[in-house]
């Protein structure tokens, strides 16, 4: 028995020996995450959420007070230019229009029968020229026979008073003939009073219409058949009619936050999902950036609001979409990845592993030295950098800090411009170490994997 406990008193003895050896070894070191600087295409994406929109689309508004009388289209029809699609009670403007085209005709048939007056007097205009001549003729002959002694007195003053019959005659015709020009031409002013009056007439009947001003889907329609609908301002209730979008050209309009604005520029692709299509994406590219900003909390531009509060900004960014698909509807709720820069094959690392450090804070102070009483403590100085994981004389890793210039930024990673070079390992965590980390310090790689709680998510 005594052997026994000798036994086990022995194990306890060396597995504590070991135990603190293994503590010795350890002491000092620093637990760190590592990763390796690598080559990769790198992406820089803005956000921004908001919802699809038709470039085109507009609301048919009540240009007349009535009942509407038919809505010859419903919610989610396709539509073509001019096509009617609502009209409202027209009796009296259809009267009018009926009655004033009524008048139109019989004022060209009048017309007709004043230029053909017209004709008859231009024709005994004619005639009595023709007449006159004959006479004329007749009163030069007599004028020479009576001078001659040839020509009775009588005759004489009948070739005389038939010449000067024919002259009136003819003024009388020439007077007939401008009365009816004149006649004519009252006829034709009155006819274009009458056209127009129709045409004062078909407007007000065509205002008792709604005309699809373009091919394009019927996204609203906020009236039913026998409402009264009246003229007033757009949006108000009873004064429209319906919404008519042309879908062929189909834009997400999402809003990006005013730190991000100023890498958006026109033309930058851009990848747009539909919270109600699930697993699609429609490439786009876009087509405006917004210069008035936007409160976040009410969506009115910064211009126009009369508060002055600070709060958060946004910007209206309008993505066109390349090829949009039938499934798409105006108002569906959408984000928009905009790729704002682009490198291929370009040096990177995480970006958790860039630290602001001041390189000075790792220069050892000589054992005894005092500083002086009167001196200032130095301003630190940070700068960007990363850990690199190095290793010393003996063959164990130390921190060593390097100044790193960085460019584009993606999801995960960050570009190198200068400081590392590819396959070089540095610390990427935890965060809270990194953070107090030294350069200098002794370094061991941890490689427990972290072990999320039940029910967690990343």
């Amino acid at each position: 028995m005594k052997k026994i406990i000798l036994i086990v008193a022995g194990v306890l003895v060396a597995a504590g020996l070991v135990g603190f050896m293994v503590y010795k070894q350890q002491s000092g070191y620093t637990k760190v995450l590592t990763a390796t600087v690598v080559r990769q295409d790198l992406s820089t994406v803005v956000s921004g959420t908001g919802q699809i929109k038709p470039k085109t689309y507009a609301n048919l508004g009540a240009t007349a007070m009535g009942r509407v009388t038919n809505l010859t289209v419903k919610e989610g029809d396709h539509v073509k230019k001019g096509q009617i699609v609502a009209t409202i009670e027209n009796v009296q403007q259809h009267a009018m229009v009926t009655g004033q085209q009524a008048t139109i005709e019989a004022g060209k048939t009048d017309i007709a029968s004043y230029i053909a007056a017209e004709k008859t007097a231009e024709a005994n205009v004619e005639f009595h020229k023709a007449d006159l001549a004959q006479k004329k003729l007749d009163w030069d002959r007599a004028q020479s026979l009576y001078q001659a002694g040839i020509l009775a007195k009588q005759d004489f003053d009948a070739k005389q008073a038939a010449y000067a019959t024919d002259m009136a005659s003819l003024d009388q015709a020439i007077a007939g003939l401008n009365q009816a020009k004149a006649q004519t031409a009252s006829a034709r002013g009155h006819l274009g009073t009458a056209q127009a009056t129709l045409r004062a007439d078909q407007n007000a009947l065509d205002l008792t219409m709604a005309v699809a001003p373009f091919d394009g889907i019927v996204t609203d329609v906020p009236v039913r058949e026998g409402e009264t609908v009246v003229e007033g301002i757009q949006n108000t209730e009873g004064s429209t009619f319906m919404t008519v979008a042309d879908m062929s050209v189909v834009t997400a309009e999402v809003k990006v936050d005013e730190t991000d604005i100023v890498n958006i520029q026109l033309g930058q692709p851009a990848e747009v999902t539909v919270d109600a299509l699930p697993g699609r994406s429609y490439k786009g590219h876009v087509s405006l950036v917004g210069d008035q900003a936007l409160l976040r909390s009410t969506g009115i531009a910064t211009s126009q609001s009369t508060t002055g509060t600070e709060e958060a900004k946004d910007f209206k960014v309008v993505v066109t979409l390349d090829n949009p698909s039938d499934e798409l509807r105006p108002g569906l709720s959408c984000t928009a990845k905009i790729t704002t820069a682009h490198k291929l094959n370009v040096l990177t690392l995480p970006i958790q592993a860039l630290t602001m450090h001041d390189p000075a804070s790792d220069v050892k102070k000589p054992s005894g030295s005092v500083q002086a009483a009167s001196g200032p403590a130095p301003k630190p100085n940070p700068v960007q950098g990363v850990f690199v994981v190095d290793k010393d004389a003996r063959g164990r890793l130390r921190a060593k800090f390097v100044p790193v210039t960085t460019g584009i930024t993606g999801a995960t990673d960050i570009e190198v411009l200068s400081g590392l070079n590819e396959k070089q390992e540095i610390v990427s965590g935890p965060y809270k170490t990194l953070r107090d980390l030294k350069g200098g310090s002794l370094l061991k790689r941890d490689t427990v994997k972290v072990v999320l709680p039940s029910g967690s998510s990343s």
